[in-house]
């Protein structure tokens, strides 16, 4: 069973929504954090709430201070800053590149500053915030799609590779969460997102779930495990459906 109690624990993109929730509930359960945003303000907010500390800046290399500020190690990293890129082959390339940096690489860095330690120790846990759309896809938004899937995927790879020597993976694939980055998705959050969104809470409370049973695979709406079975069994049907919507959502821009 996994636990998070006095464990040295960092949050990106702690600053509001799945991070916040996320670092006021791994304070609650008895962990150190840090949180992390590019918001300084915010990340001080919280940081002051939950009797953490602030580590302003890119996630990207949060990793050197976040050690410093908890006392020498990382026991839990929590991946969870990302960007919510639209657009399709249309999108410019340095939208494509900022959502490949953020959503693919600031964890990949964070991997390769970390798993030294952690292998060095023969622990420590690592949790990737994904997205269903990691798992599946989302309607009007080729980057986060591709770049979510990506984040899957490494996630996978880092468990397949380290697994046995300690270090614990989970990947979070929620689907809409009220947070800022939902209210920006526009149309396409609306009909796809909106009406089966929860809080930013509810995925917290999976997460320290996942944790407790050591699941790789966190889904705070367990629908997404039949959409991801029908995308693995029969891709047409699934395609089809997700194409269905793309037809309502040009209909009602129309």
């Amino acid at each position: 069973m996994g636990s998070v109690r006095d464990a040295r624990a960092v949050v990106t993109g702690g600053g509001a929504g799945i991070g916040a929730a996320l670092a006021r509930r791994l304070a609650a359960e008895g962990a150190r954090v840090a949180v992390n945003d590019l918001d300084a303000a915010k990340a001080r907010a919280v940081a002051a709430e939950i009797g953490g500390v602030a580590l302003p800046g890119d996630a990207s290399g949060v990793v050197p201070a976040a050690r410093g500020a908890l006392g020498g190690g990382i026991d839990l990293f929590c991946a969870n800053a990302g960007v919510g890129t639209g657009g399709g082959p249309e999108a410019a390339d340095d939208e494509w590149a900022t959502a490949w940096d953020v959503n693919v690489m600031a964890h990949v860095r964070a991997a390769r500053e970390l798993v030294p330690e952690w292998l060095e120790r023969g622990e420590g846990r690592f949790v990737a915030t994904v997205s269903a759309a990691g798992l599946l896809s989302m309607v009007g938004a080729a980057p986060y799609s591709v770049t979510k899937h990506a984040a899957l995927a490494f996630a996978e790879w880092l468990s397949l590779t380290y697994r046995h020597r300690g270090i614990a993976v989970h990947a979070v694939c929620p689907q809409g969460v009220r947070t800022d980055l939902l209210r920006a998705t526009g149309p396409a959050g609306d009909l796809v997102l909106a009406p089966g969104a929860i809080e930013p809470e509810q995925v917290a409370d999976a997460v320290v779930a996942g944790i407790a049973e050591e699941r790789f695979l966190i889904l705070p709406h367990p629908e997404v495990a039949g959409y991801s079975a029908v995308r693995a069994t029969e891709p047409d049907r699934w395609l089809a459906g997700m194409n269905r919507l793309q037809r309502t959502l040009e209909d009602g821009r129309g």
